[in-house]
This record gives structure tokens, C-alpha cells and sequence, in this order.
């Protein structure tokens, strides 16, 4: 399908009367309602306004693209309309708008439909060519400047397919544990590096919501060679027989140059589904922490969405319990509903940790680990060696049926597996485990009650200065998931508000840099800053990422200036936040919520003009 079979001459409007953004959305519909490209005017309209409610549709240089997808629409059309003197179409830009295409695809559209608006939106990036349509009088012109738009770049595109063919071609999987930044970085980084080097390659995204992009089967059998950017387990078994770099996500960002040319060369390891699990446990001593970080990850990642939904519902109910008191019903909905997700916590992170060491069979185990791990008060600790312990003990029970016969293997998983493995762990976790971490658990929670100001403060310094330290690896992680263990085992979120302010300091820091030391940065990085306005207050603290591969020493080391201070500052003034995530929007259910942004600005501020200052001048 073509653009002009979307693009109908009969509805364009050449010479638009109306003066503002409503009156212009009203001319435009009113046109496809003449023509019955829509049945509804008043559900399409509805829709059209709440997208432009979302952000302005008004793309800037001139070109607007209001677009709505409903069952008020009968077909699939572009409606063109041509301003002459352009109006206030609240663009982007600031500047008046000429040209507009209201998109109109009724739900269930087909993906060829889809593929021809995408082309549009690529047609219209082309300076030239929108020069041409502002000077179109007819219908006709419109439509012939597109068809001979179309028709170059399919020129084009069979030119760089047959350049294409010629290049080599890899595969990736980009991942980390949150699924927020470092995954799409790495993805980026990659993609980039790629074309600079004339390599193709496709990546797969293991982000918040799942797999995006996923490879195929054919895809990775022409690839010369795979690269797992990932801080967590990912789907290994369809890379068989190929050869895989495994690296962390960091790498990805900061040197996917290196990871793509030993792809290329195919410089990388044999990958072995049948042998994977063995050759993991058996790796030598550098792999082996790097193979603990990644299944401690999996866990963590895991566990996740139960923390940060299950501590805001929570966090609410003791909102609603200050204003209206614990016998409300609201309270009672809200404490129910996030305490019964906070159950999950340790059982979900024991499992997954177990299955991303034994696979599909560690699972139930460490599950079962986890929830023997909370019954017996063995805490956080208790859960974190119950999912190692069932993910080891499941591979040692795998070594022991190995010699079976093979008519026998189909009741290895439905019955040998589950069976001994729970046995194993059950035994371990009743009579040493549960016992042994039940003292700990509880004499480190009777140590934390008792620490005075002072050593809380500087708990709450070393919490917040992890944070910032390598912004979303290993030290950061293991600060949010110690306050996180603290959290879920006395609902105290004093360190929680230290963790807070650790991680959204960088990216805040970094912000206020490139705006108060303009000089100091370049035009590209000052456009990079004013997003970690944005990360920062959401505790995203990977934001700060690409400044600290540029210049690792100043932007880390004035970071953690002023995490140090911010953490310790909360501790002082005796901050909490009963809350695991959410950065700024969940200071309102803080303790003392004043102070902990104080704290927040303090060093935040601070970390800035330690930046600001030692950062020399852009070249």
C-alpha cells in the first residue's frame, strides 16, 4: 500500500480557514464526516484531543500530525489541509504551523497500514521536499510530489539492501535488572557503534515490560555472532552452537566498539545449551562473581515489582491511617493489598535467584527456600542463601540423575527434580539455615534499633555514597537491596530515604551542572542534562551514566560527594520514606519530608558545583 491510497485527494483542504488549533481540528474532521471516513465526529474528536492533551501533535518546522485510532473510523486515511499564513498550533517549536495530516486508522488496522504512516513521518523529515508541499496549489500536485518521493526512496532503499547484504550482521540482548535505563542504553550505544562501523545488527530488549524486538530463529542462525549485554539471565538455549560474548550491560554502553568486533570475528566462546548449567558451576574464580552477581540480579529483578507496588500501597495506607485512622476501610484495602504483595518478596527472590542458577527446576525450591526463610525469621539474608542453596543443591541433584537412562528422562522434571530438591532444601533450611540466620537476622536488627545518631549517619552517608558509585551496578545495587532487606523486615524506611537521595543525586547534579556551568559542556550534553532533571527526580539514576563514561573522575567523585552528604543528612535529621521507589512522587508519604529535600537539594547543589568547578572548559 502506498501513501496516496491513504492520502485521498477528495478530502484535502488546500487552503484552510481556520485560525487556531481547535478551529483547525474541527475543519479537518468536519471533512472526513462529509466524506464518511468517519462514523462517530464526536467519539473521533474526543479521541484526537485526549492524545493532544498527552503532548502537542504539532511536530515543529511547520507540520503537524493529529492522529487517533478508533471504531469511529470507517478506513484507513491521511487527511492532508495546507495553512497558508500557518497558525498557533501549540507545536513543539514555538512556531506557526502550515502543514497538517490527521491520521485516521480504525482499531485492528493491518501492520501495512501501520508501515505506510511510517513512512509518511520518514517523507516529512526531508526539508526539500516539505518545501514542495507548502508551494502545492491542487490535490493533484500534493499527491504526485509524494508519489515521486516514494518512488526515490525505494530507489534508495534497494540501493542500501544490496549494500546491506554484503555487511555483517550480528545479534544482541541488552538487559539489567530494573529494565529502565541501562537496558535501552546499550541498545542505543549499540546501534549506533554499528552504524558507524557498517555493521547490521538486531537488538532485543529485556526492559520492564518484557522482551521488545525479539530475535528470531533466522536471524540468529545468519548472525556471525551474539552479544549478551545483560545484568541478568536472559533466554540462552536458542544460541546453541553459536558463538556468544556475554558481558555486562555496562559494556554495552561503554564499549560496544570492542563487543562488535569480536562478534564480527567471531572472537567469543561456543555456546552449549546441554553443557551451560555444568560449565557455569564450574567456572573459575573471576566468572564465578560475575555468575553470582547475575543470579543474585535475577532475583532482585524479579522481586522488583513486588517491592515498589506492594511499599506504595502500603505507603498510602499510612497516609490515609494519619488523616483518617487505622479503621478506615481505605486503610485496611490499601495495607491488605500491599502487605500481601510484600509476603512475596523474599520466596520470589530466593526462586528466581535458584532458577537462574539450575534453570526451570531451581524454581519451586527456592521458592519453597524463601517462604521457610520468612516463617522461621531468618529475613532478607535468610531468603538470599535459601535461593542460592536450592539453585546448587537442584544441579547437584541433576548431576546425580545424569546416568539414568533416557527413557527415564521425562520423569526427571516431573518427578526426581522437584522431589529431591525439595527434600534437599527443606532439610537444609529446617535444621541449619532457618536456625543459623534467625540469630543473625535478629541481632543485626537489634543492632540497627540501637545505633545512635552518629552511627547512623553514617550508615546513611555509606548507603548514599554506594549509590552513586557506579550508578546501577554492583554497589549500587547491594545498597538499594540491603535497605530494601531492612525495609521488609521492620518496615522502618529511614535507610530507604538514604538510597533515595543517593541515587537521585547524580543525575540531579549533573542537570544543575550543565546549566549553571554552561561552558564546561558541550551543545549535545547540555541537551542530555536537562533529561536527568527528569531521571533524578525519579530515581533513576542511570541518567548520569554517559557523563561518567566521558569523564569518569570528576562526574563519580563529585557524585558521591554529594550522595555522602545528602544519605548522612537524612539520617541526621531522622528522614523516612516508607516507600521503595518513585523518587519525588512519593516524598509526600515521607517522614519529615521537608528535610529529606533538604537533604536532596544540599547535596545535590552541592555535587554540582563540585563539577561545575573541577570540570574543564568544552572543547
Amino acid at each position: 500500500m502506498n501513501i496516496n491510497e491513504l492520502l485521498r485527494k477528495d478530502i484535502m483542504i488546500m487552503n484552510m480557514q481556520a485560525d487556531s488549533k481547535t478551529a483547525a481540528i474541527d475543519e479537518m474532521i468536519r471533512s472526513l464526516a462529509d466524506k464518511g471516513v468517519i462514523n462517530d465526529a464526536e467519539t473521533f474528536r474526543k479521541t484526537i484531543l485526549d492524545r493532544e492533551a498527552q503532548t502537542s501533535t504539532g511536530l515543529g518546522d511547520g507540520i503537524a500530525m493529529p492522529h487517533a485510532k478508533t471504531d469511529a473510523v470507517n478506513e484507513p486515511t491521511v487527511l492532508f489541509a495546507k495553512s497558508e499564513n500557518g497558525l498557533d498550533y501549540e507545536a513543539l517549536d514555538g512556531q506557526p504551523t502550515y502543514l497538517f495530516f490527521m491520521i485516521a486508522v480504525p482499531d485492528g488496522a493491518n501492520d501495512t497500514h501501520l508501515q505506510a504512516l511510517a513512512s509518511l513521518s520518514r517523507m516529512l523529515i526531508d526539508q526539500d521536499f516539505v518545501a514542495q508541499l507548502k508551494q502545492a496549489a491542487t490535490p493533484d500536485e500534493v499527491q504526485a510530489l509524494f508519489t515521486m518521493e516514494e518512488e526515490e526512496e525505494t530507489a534508495e532503499s534497494e540501493a542500501v539492501d544490496e549494500k546491506a547484504a554484503e555487511r555483517p550482521f550480528v545479534v544482541a540482548v541488552t538487559a539489567c535488572p530494573t529494565g529502565i535505563a541501562h537496558t535501552y542504553m546499550a541498545e542505543d550505544a549499540l546501534k549506533k557503534q554499528a552504524a558507524e562501523m557498517g555493521v547490521n545488527i538486531r537488538v532485543e530488549t529485556n526492559g520492564s515490560d518484557g522482551a521488545s524486538n525479539a530475535l528470531t530463529q533466522a536471524e540468529i542462525d545468519r548472525a556471525a555472532g551474539v552479544i549478551i549485554a545483560a545484568d541478568k539471565n536472559v533466554a540462552m538455549n536458542r544460541f546453541d552452537q553459536k558463538p556468544v560474548l556475554e558481558r555486562p550491560a555496562s559494556d554495552g554502553i561503554n564499549n560496544a566498539e570492542e563487543l562488535i568486533e569480536k562478534a564480527i570475528s567471531q572472537d567469543a566462546p561456543i555456546f552449549h545449551a546441554d553443557q551451560a548449567a555444568e560449565a557455569d558451576a564450574e567456572e573459575t574464580s573471576p566468572s564465578v562473581w560475575r555468575k553470582i552477581y547475575k543470579d543474585l540480579m535475577n532475583g532482585v529483578s524479579h522481586m522488583l515489582p513486588f517491592v515498589v507496588g506492594g511499599g506504595i500501597l502500603i505507603a498510602i495506607s499510612f497516609l490515609i491511617e494519619g488523616f483518617a485512622g487505622d479503621d478506615h476501610e481505605l486503610f485496611a484495602f490499601f495495607n491488605t493489598v500491599g502487605s500481601n504483595a510484600f509476603n512475596f518478596l523474599i520466596p520470589i527472590l530466593a526462586g528466581y535467584i535458584a532458577m537462574s542458577i539450575a534453570d526451570r527446576p531451581g524454581l519451586m525450591p527456592g521458592l519453597v527456600g524463601g517462604f521457610m526463610a520468612v516463617e522461621s525469621n531468618a529475613g532478607f539474608l535468610g531468603g538470599l542463601v535459601a535461593g542460592f542453596l536450592a539453585g546448587y543443591l537442584v544441579l547437584l541433584v541433576k548431576r546425580w540423575f545424569r546416568g539414568l537412562p533416557k527413557s527415564l528422562d521425562g520423569l526427571k522434571s516431573v518427578l526426581l527434580y522437584p522431589v529431591t530438591g525439595l527434600l534437599l532444601v527443606g532439610l537444609f533450611m529446617y535444621f541449619l539455615i532457618g536456625p543459623i540466620f534467625s540469630t543473625i537476622n535478629t541481632g543485626m536488627l537489634s543492632f540497627l534499633e540501637n545505633l545512635g545518631t552518629g552511627n547512623a549517619v553514617i550508615l546513611g552517608a555509606l548507603l548514599g555514597g554506594m549509590m552513586a558509585i557506579d550508578m546501577g551496578g554492583p554497589f549500587n545495587k547491594a545498597a538499594y537491596t540491603f535497605s530494601i532487606g531492612i525495609f521488609t523486615d521492620t518496615g522502618d524506611g529511614s535507610l530507604m530515604a538514604a538510597v533515595l537521595v543517593g541515587g537521585m543525586i547524580p543525575p540531579i547534579a549533573i542537570a544543575l551542572a550543565t546549566t549553571f556551568f554552561k561552558t564546561k559542556f558541550t551543545e549535545e550534553e547540555r541537551k542530555s542534562g536537562l533529561t536527568n532533571y527528569v531521571m533524578g527526580l525519579s530515581f533513576i539514576t542511570e541518567g548520569a551514566i554517559p557523563f561518567a563514561a566521558a569523564d569518569p573522575v570528576r562526574v563519580i567523585g563529585s557524585s558521591v560527594i554529594g550522595a555522602v552528604i545528602g544519605g548522612g543528612l537524612t539520617q541526621l535529621w531522622h528522614s523516612a520514606i516508607p516507600a521503595p521507589h518513585g523518587g519525588i512522587f512519593v516524598i509526600p508519604l515521607a517522614e519529615n519530608a521537608l528535610f529529606f529535600l533538604v537533604a536532596l537539594v544540599i547535596g545535590s547543589v552541592i555535587a554540582s558545583m563540585v563539577l561545575g568547578l573541577w570540570k574543564k572548559q568544552a572543547a
